[in-house]
């Protein structure tokens, strides 16, 4: 018998893209994003625009108020300057008095009484207001011995003001080199010393007053020995200002 011949099927076509290949092939072209806009990318692929925010018009703000506010206030400093022509007042160690300071022991209790004189002759119109916070140190060899304070007052033009301040210190340890040397100055008659002060204070300007200053005084001071009133042989002091801050 003769085998049977099946006709086969004709293969299928896929349909066709109604996008052409050139199409495929080019990318995809995003929006520009408007001007004044930032935009984000977020990891999924998706675009975000970001209007600017507010803060930067209000921070650009602020910069511009605090850079007049330094302006006016260097120029009034400036004319107040030029107007009154401020010198800084003068400051010495007139005499130190000891007491309750025995160089046999290592530990020691001393007690000075320092005598100051602030001198603001130099200044015809200008006044200084001593402040509460300030302090005084009576120091040996990088070893403070005692400490106590400016006291508070107004120190008028073309004056000079004298005043006795007392300063104390409590279980005060000395080293044995320390007090080898102590011993050795007082016999030579020669007992060097620091007083240092620090002192907060407003400059007076006619009727307007400055804000507040700092002021420090370095004294470097040579005593004949650590009694009661002992004699001041040498004295230098140097004094710092800091105006801002």
């Amino acid at each position: 018998m003769a085998e049977r011949v099946y006709p086969s099927q004709p293969p299928t076509e896929t349909p066709r893209s109604s996008v052409s290949s050139a199409e495929a092939i080019l990318p995809v072209r995003k929006p520009f994003p408007e001007p004044g806009t930032h935009v984000i990318h977020v990891p999924d692929g998706t675009v975000e625009v970001a209007k600017p925010r507010k803060w930067r018009r209000r921070c650009c703000l602020c910069l511009l108020c605090s850079g007049a506010f330094v302006f006016v206030l260097a120029v009034t400093v400036g004319i107040l300057f030029l107007a009154f022509r401020p010198r800084i007042p003068r400051y010495t160690i007139d005499g130190v008095s000891v007491s309750s300071f025995d160089l046999s022991a290592f530990t020691v209790d001393p007690v000075f009484a320092v005598t100051v004189v602030a001198d603001n002759r130099r200044n015809k119109r200008v006044g200084v207001y001593y402040r509460d916070g300030s302090e005084i140190t009576a120091v040996y060899d990088g070893l403070t011995l005692c400490e106590g304070s400016w006291p508070t007052f107004y120190h008028p033009p073309r004056n000079e003001t004298r005043f006795v301040t007392e300063l104390r210190g409590s279980g005060i340890r000395l080293t044995a080199a320390m007090q080898s040397a102590l011993v050795a100055a007082q016999r030579q008659g020669k007992v060097p010393l620091e007083v240092n002060v620090a002192v907060p204070v407003r400059i007076k300007f006619g009727a307007i007053r400055s804000w507040t200053i700092k002021v420090r005084v370095r004294c470097e001071v040579t005593l004949d020995g650590l009694r009661e009133n002992a004699v001041v042989i040498d004295r230098r002091c140097r004094v710092k200002v800091k105006i801002f801050g």
